[in-house]
């Protein structure tokens, strides 16, 4: 049976026009017609959603993975992230031994799973990263968007350009509230530990044209090693970036810094099939802003809060798409179309047991100029 795609139902209070379902395929079974539908399906839906596919190997997710970038091989932060007791990163994840390229993340102890022994997994809560938190006696109850972000090492790797995600273990049975608590009042009914999805072709298309022009001619600066260079900073509560508290890292604080692994990177990536511009911001890791007259805006408060105002509004709950995991459920997402977040507050007794995969780019084709031409005296 061919392939058949099946684009997510729409409901008339939801702004999310994205996402679909993809039908008769087997991801340890992929012929070169499957790949080549599902490819052109991803770029035109942003989120593709495979069911039944609890059995895929890691092998097999990592090969669907390297398709989209073929000569890619390495994990999208490299060994830097696994390794690196200082990053805020570290506790999350959990390198398959047989496929290095595979994380494994959830909570909860697992006494074996992939080549893995007595793992303690650790499901980002809100309050290991956020300046004000959900009451503890609440916790259950309530949640947050834990960190907004594009799944990528903003220094040195350039960003994946998919990632997927196999739900293993899912626990069930409940809901929660998640807040915003900044003073709009808005709120979002979702499932207990959904990943959370919203468009930056929304992003940009809600823009004004003022807006528009600004991101269309800017570039980002990225802090090096900046999943370091964050690890002291407290996330918005809706976890849109950071507070200026001053509690970066300096630069002698953080692992030795090479220039030319800076990232300086477009606001506005496009998507290679359709064309359309996507707002493509990691909003926690954000250092400067280079203007289209040479001028940069290193006031870090400054950038942050015109990053803040031009993301905000498409976070808001009628564009996020909060999905309901199942187990065996495989989602594969547009990297570069996306932003997502953890969400989810899980009791201890609450197993959850998920793969990821992504690959850092093997080209730079979002900027092609040397990011070192920008130090040079």
């Amino acid at each position: 049976m061919p392939v058949a795609i099946q684009p997510f139902p729409r409901t008339p209070e939801s702004h999310v026009n994205f996402g679909a379902e993809v039908l008769h395929v087997d991801i340890e079974k992929l012929d070169d017609k499957d790949f080549e539908a599902i490819q052109d399906a991803l770029y035109r839906h942003q989120v593709l959603l495979f069911r039944g596919q609890k059995h895929v190997s890691p092998e097999a997710q990592y090969q669907l993975t390297k398709r989209f970038d073929p000569t890619s091989d390495t994990y999208g932060h490299g060994k830097d992230v696994p390794n690196s007791k200082q990053s805020i990163l570290h506790p999350d994840l959990k390198t398959i031994p047989s496929v290095p390229q595979v994380q494994v993340i959830g909570h909860g102890f697992v006494k074996e799973f992939e080549g893995l022994h007595d793992i303690q997994l650790r499901h980002p809560h809100h309050r290991t990263f956020h300046r004000d938190v959900i009451p503890a006696d609440k916790d259950l109850d309530y949640t947050r968007f834990y960190r907004w972000h594009i799944d990528a090492a903003l220094y040195g790797r350039y960003p994946p350009k998919v990632t997927t995600l196999l739900a293993v273990s899912v626990p069930k049975g409940r809901r929660q509230t998640l807040l915003y608590d900044d003073g709009s009042g808005e709120t979002l009914d979702v499932p207990l530990g959904t990943t959370a999805f919203v468009s930056g072709e929304t992003m940009y298309e809600r823009l004004s044209e003022e807006e528009k022009d600004f991101v269309n001619t800017s570039k980002i600066e990225y802090a090096p090693h900046p999943y370091i260079w964050m690890s002291e900073c407290h996330s918005f509560p809706t976890g849109l970036g950071l507070y200026s508290e001053n509690r970066e890292l300096s630069e002698d604080q953080l692992p030795s810094i090479e220039k030319d692994k800076i990232q300086i990177l477009p606001m506005v990536w496009k998507n290679p099939v359709t064309g359309n511009p996507a707002l493509q911001i990691h909003p926690s890791a954000i250092r400067k802003i280079h203007k289209a007259d040479g001028s940069v805006i290193d006031d870090l408060k400054t950038v942050r809060d015109i990053v803040y105002q031009l993301q905000r509004p498409s976070i808001s709950p009628s564009y996020v798409y909060a999905h309901d995991w199942q187990e065996g459920d495989f989602v594969l997402f547009h990297n570069r179309g996306l932003l997502h977040s953890v969400v989810g507050a899980f009791a201890d007794d609450e197993v959850r047991i998920f793969r990821q995969c992504n690959l850092a780019a093997s080209v730079n084709e979002l900027n092609p100029e040397k990011i070192q031409e920008v130090y040079e005296p």
